[in-house]
């Protein structure tokens, strides 16, 4: 297929599906063609879905989906899942969960394996965005593989970031441990029918209206994020939860912070293009050095530490010093 750039303006969902997949194997072809839609950005709106294990999320995106196509938005999901141990490709448990979607043109739905990449999310995540706007998807639903603790790094490649909890899995502490209270734009309790589930919401409530560094720590001290308590399986309280999602987007656009989004994306994908590049090129020039097998050797001897030979790789061949 030719031009494939600029069969996905035109909505061509086989030319979307293959340039998708020299994406995620790193294929030299896909560059050229990001290149073209990059400044196709469009007017997407995007959200993260993050959460802990358990928490529902895909059943969540299932339910959210039905809602926004009967308002005629076309969808995209980027469904991120833990990498199979056995193939090196993902679970597709989210796939599954959705599968009801599957003959409708309007909807796009990609899994990607996170590979070991940290924060819940995949390398390649920001890229399966880009195409997806380009495509012009009103809404596009980036779910995270639900790593746990540390799965912050969802915020910087979203509008909205939905933290998705459930009463009986110890999670007020886990607000309190890992940031989370950060990060999130709109809280979901999910599985309500469970009875802990009212001390989840209460909690949150209380953390969320602390005047001391609790508060201080929240992403816009102009939102405070609503707490919404759903029971996605059983399609109860969804009302609500789009409701707040709308009215953070109407927020987002009133105060300039929508257009924000696509100059910090811009910002993050210049960083992580430098670092890939810059990484390959240098190891690449390494490979057959004799200096660095050196400084290898030192280094497997315990006659130096990794940051000191990162230093002198970087003075030495580079002509750069670490200040």
């Amino acid at each position: 297929m030719k031009n494939i750039s600029k069969e996905i303006l035109n909505k061509n969902i086989s030319a979307a599906a293959k340039l998708m997949r020299y994406i995620e194997e790193e294929d030299i072809r896909a560059i050229e063609e990001l290149k073209h839609l990059y400044s196709h950005k469009g007017n997407s709106y995007v959200i993260g879905i993050t959460g802990l294990p358990g928490s529902g999320k895909s059943s969540l995106i299932d339910v959210i989906i039905d809602y926004f196509r009967k308002n005629n938005k076309t969808v995209g999901v980027i469904a991120i899942d833990p990498t199979s141990p056995f193939t090196g490709g993902s679970i597709l448990g989210d796939r599954i969960r959705m599968q009801k979607h599957s003959n409708d043109n309007d909807v796009f739905i990609k899994s990607l394996p996170t590979k070991g990449w940290k924060g819940g999310i995949s390398k390649v995540t920001s890229r399966m965005i880009t195409v997806m706007e380009a495509m012009d998807k009103d809404i596009i639903l980036v779910e995270t593989a639900g790593v746990g603790q540390t799965e912050v790094e969802i915020k910087d490649l979203v509008h909205t970031t939905i933290v998705v909890l459930v009463g009986g899995l110890g999670d007020s502490i886990q607000i309190v441990k890992a940031g989370i209270l950060e990060i999130a734009d709109i809280f979901v309790v999910n599985k309500a029918d469970k009875i802990s589930s009212q001390d989840l919401e209460s909690d949150l409530n209380s953390l969320l209206s602390l005047d001391g560094e609790g508060s201080k720590s929240i992403k816009d001290k102009d939102w405070k994020p609503p707490v919404c308590i759903t029971e996605a399986t059983n399609n109860k309280g969804i009302d609500n939860l789009v409701k707040n999602i709308s009215l953070h987007e109407g927020y987002l656009k009133s105060t300039g912070k929508f257009d924000e989004y696509f100059k910090n994306k811009s910002r993050n994908d210049l960083k992580e293009i430098i670092s890939d590049y810059l990484t390959n090129l240098i190891f690449k020039e390494l490979e057959n050095n004799d200096s660095y097998k050196k400084l290898l050797n030192d280094l497997n001897n315990n006659e130096s530490d990794p940051y000191t030979v990162a230093e002198e790789i970087l003075q030495r061949f580079l002509n750069l010093k670490n200040k």
